[in-house]
């Protein structure tokens, strides 16, 4: 299939609908299963291990991304996307099944390594059946099902765990995924590249054990203590082994025409910036939301979904903007909007109203929205048909490493910043979020507590706007041109 030959391919339409579904799989899964893990919690036991139900899917997503990228170039798209599906499905159905929340965290990983060829990879389907100009307007439907996911997940999931067993969180994802392999095997024509390259086994387990190690460390640094030193240090090495080991292979992960390409790295670098910076309000948010103003987990909740309602209205605005005026363009505006929202984080104070957040969050949205959907579309207008999958995927891999570091970093600086302020205290945090830790205090300190939280909070806010303004400076290497 050639470039000119994308609007040949007849029945496009149930072919996005297709891609649409498997992304819905994925987007409802991360807010159905987090409205449903109190239940989980409940019956299985093994508090302790919360967060490595969410860690271990993460991991093991972000490890799969870029082999699934490169392994859709060497097989083929159509093949590949049903190995990952199918391993997604079988992970979500061995989860309803889970007897401890030992099994659900190991079926959980396998989950996540299905994920992990969904979003490259149906992303990558839609860019071989549509043109460079129609991929512009093509992301807004795209990103529109992380918006419907977003409102539709959390009221799923608490209806679910309210009238039927946890189980079915897990299970309702079975029948939308089956469907959209069904469809994409009756409409989608493989294609596959000229090459007969095999994968890179060796390239693979250095970057498993790079992607690993830096995660862990990220992710459970509070946890592991020293130990994440040790994992630093193993993933700075294996990352050493991995770039001496693609120099020398026939056939690299990622070949050097990705890194010769200024387009492609600015598109890497921008999503790593959006990843992190939208740590600042999806991880932090909610705490200002509870902690500071006193709000409940709903408020704190639909404050928070403004900034998915933001993001695919942004993305089908983008769409337009790029035909009309460049890619550079529409990427500094959509920089413009990440920064004064983030900046808007930092005039919170408070008394402000929950609106007041959630509009903040909007405007993140947008920006994020904008950047995004720009970075994506420059990324695989310049890329070659053998190495679209591979460029899709390091985009969105790229971006998912932005948010585990950006969630390290922040959460660093709000322990520092707390440590400082609140010497005396354990876990503040906790203290003004639990509702029987918090009328235990005495209202002077009370007051003293939200304070100096809410200082810490904005230094967060702070270092989420430096990221924010980086990305400013990134959408200065895309191209000043319209998708032809």
């Amino acid at each position: 299939m050639t470039e000119t030959a994308h609007t040949g391919v007849s029945h496009r339409h149930w072919i996005l609908i297709a891609a649409m579904l498997a992304m819905f799989m994925a987007a409802i899964e991360v807010t159905i299963v987090a409205t449903a893990m109190p239940t989980i919690v409940a019956e299985l036991g093994g508090f302790s291990q919360f967060g490595w139900v969410f860690s271990v899917y993460l991991l093991t997503q972000a490890v799969s991304v870029p082999l699934y990228g490169r392994l859709a170039d060497l097989w083929g798209r159509k093949r590949v996307f049903f190995i990952g599906t199918s391993l997604f499905l079988l992970g979500s159905v061995l989860c309803g099944f889970a007897p401890a929340m030992s099994w659900l965290i190991l079926f959980r990983a396998v989950q996540g390594l299905g994920a992990g060829a969904i979003m490259p990879l149906t992303a990558t389907i839609i860019a071989d059946v549509y043109s460079p100009k129609e991929r512009a307007g093509i992301q807004g439907w795209l990103s529109s099902v992380w918006g419907v996911a977003a409102v539709v997940g959390p009221l799923t999931g608490a209806w679910i765990v309210a009238h039927f067993s946890w189980s079915l969180v897990f299970w309702v994802n079975v029948p939308v995924g089956i469907v959209s392999m069904l469809m994409l095997a009756r409409w989608f024509p493989e294609s596959r590249g000229e090459t007969r390259q095999r994968l890179n086994l060796a390239g693979s387990g250095w970057l498993m054990l790079t992607v690993s190690a830096l995660l862990t460390a990220l992710l459970q640094a509070q946890l592991l203590g020293n130990w994440a030193f040790v994992l630093s240090g193993v993933a700075i090495l294996s990352a050493f082994m991995l770039v001496r080991h693609e120099k020398r292979a026939p056939a690299p992960l990622f070949p050097l025409v990705i890194w010769r390409s200024r387009t492609i790295v600015a598109g890497n670098l921008g999503n790593l910036i959006i990843g992190a910076a939208m740590m600042g309000i999806s991880a932090f948010l909610p705490t200002w939301i509870q902690g500071v103003n006193g709000g409940t987990p709903l408020q704190a909740g639909s404050a928070l979904a403004m900034m998915s309602i933001g993001w695919p209205l942004a993305s089908t605005l983008s769409g337009r903007l790029m035909l009309r005026t460049s890619y550079r363009f529409t990427a500094q505006l959509g920089s413009l909007l990440l920064i004064a929202g983030t900046a808007l984080l930092l005039t919170l104070h408070v008394d402000s109203g929950i609106s007041y957040a959630g509009f903040a969050a909007f405007v993140i949205g947008t920006g994020m929205g904008m950047t995004s959907t720009t970075f994506l579309i420059a990324v695989q207008n310049s890329a070659e048909f053998s190495v679209r999958g591979i460029c899709t995927a390091s985009v969105m891999f790229s971006r998912l490493l932005g948010s585990a570091a950006g969630t390290a970093v922040m959460g660093a600086v709000l322990n520092y910043n707390l440590a400082q302020r609140l010497p005396q205290h354990d876990d503040p945090v906790q203290q003004i979020m639990a509702q029987a830790q918090r009328e235990a205090l005495s209202q002077g300190s009370l007051q003293h507590v939200i304070g100096e939280v809410a200082s810490s909070l904005h230094w967060v806010f702070a270092v989420s706007l430096v990221i924010a303004f980086a990305s400013l400076a990134v959408a200065r290497f895309i191209p000043a041109k319209k998708p032809e």
